[in-house]
């Protein structure tokens, strides 16, 4: 009977919570690895092109694991936004941590000497993150605690940018190593301005976007477009749209609204890929660049108890159907 009941409520936290935690209130964690990840810093166009090139760095990420064992876990990476890592992409580390789920917090900009990038967006290509998470996914996929099927790509804002066109086919033929693929890939309020060539090619795994109808930072009007031409190709794309909310609506720490009057904008800006990876205004038929008279500054964040609340249990729902926290991972390695 005791493990009857132990079975039961261990399903209650994972299906009806956001996550058991520890009498602190903060989510177990048994272990924790900082984990180098050797990269390159290519230019938007290097990407896009596929060619050799950029500047190698390595950077890193902080790997928790919420139970002890030898069993394979089902991992989420987490890419953050403009501002860096925030409180926001830790408070998400405790809920997923909270249903059995290991997280993965990439750090883009330390090892880069870069501390924000909302005011001076040239400061690292907006690719740069893509890149980062293919080549943490290589090494997470041989990690001995790691099912390497089950690892899902979430961002926020410009890591949900990242995380949102790491979906597209062309670019794991370009920069993944082969035999590796995320599960799923979740954009919070990503930029949904640009156009590549052949961005309705998607991989076949779930594409969520998650974004407030009132962003002034990341409107939601082009991620609508966008998902439209995914879904009529077949796509398993969605654009979960929260009424009223703002951008980072997820973020606590933002309990009054903020104004960020530097911060720059891409909002009224459409950006095309042609070839040879080179991006271009739409409007000018130049290659792009943030002293487009399109680029503006002064956006506004803030959180939405509601809109949280709900993609809270929107992201919750996705990890149990795809990444079945709590399966035993049946994955043989050499």
């Amino acid at each position: 009977m005791k493990s009857a009941i132990s079975y039961l409520a261990a399903q209650f936290c994972l299906l009806f919570t956001l996550g058991c935690l520890s009498p602190d209130g903060l989510a177990q964690v048994v272990r924790t690895e900082v984990i180098p990840v050797p990269t390159v810093t290519m230019s938007d166009q290097e990407f896009l092109a596929g060619v050799e090139g950029g500047r190698p760095a390595t950077i890193a990420g902080e790997l928790r694991l919420p139970k002890a064992g030898a069993d394979r876990l089902p991992l989420v990476m987490l890419l953050h936004g403009s501002g860096g890592i925030g409180s926001s992409v830790t408070d998400w580390e405790q809920d997923l941590l909270g249903m059995g789920v290991a997280t993965f917090v990439l750090d883009s900009f330390s090892a880069r000497g870069i501390t924000s990038t909302i005011n001076d967006q040239t400061q690292l290509p907006r690719l740069a993150q893509m890149e980062d998470a293919f080549r943490a996914l290589a090494i997470l996929s041989r990690h001995p605690r790691i099912d390497p099927t089950r690892i899902m790509l979430v961002g926020f804002s410009r890591g949900g940018q990242n995380a949102l066109y790491a979906s597209l086919k062309r670019f794991h033929r370009l920069h993944a190593s082969p035999g590796t693929e995320f599960a799923a890939y979740v954009a919070f309020y990503p930029d949904c301005s640009y156009t590549y060539r052949e961005d309705d090619d998607l991989v076949a795994k779930p594409l969520r976007i998650l974004q407030g109808s009132a962003d002034n930072y990341d409107p939601v009007g082009p991620c609508r477009a966008y998902v439209d031409r995914l879904k009529a190709k077949g796509n398993d794309a969605m654009l979960i749209e929260y009424p009223k909310a703002n951008h980072a609506f997820d973020s606590r720490a933002l309990a009054s609204a903020v104004q960020l009057p530097r911060a720059q904008t891409t909002r009224h800006c459409r950006t095309v890929e042609l070839e040879n990876g080179l991006l271009v205004n739409a409007q000018t038929s130049k290659p792009f660049t943030y002293d487009d008279p399109c680029v503006e500054r002064g956006v506004t964040v803030a959180y939405d108890e509601q809109a949280a609340r709900e993609a809270r249990q929107a992201l919750h729902e996705l990890v149990i159907a795809v990444l079945k926290p709590g399966a035993v991972a049946t994955v043989t390695r050499p």
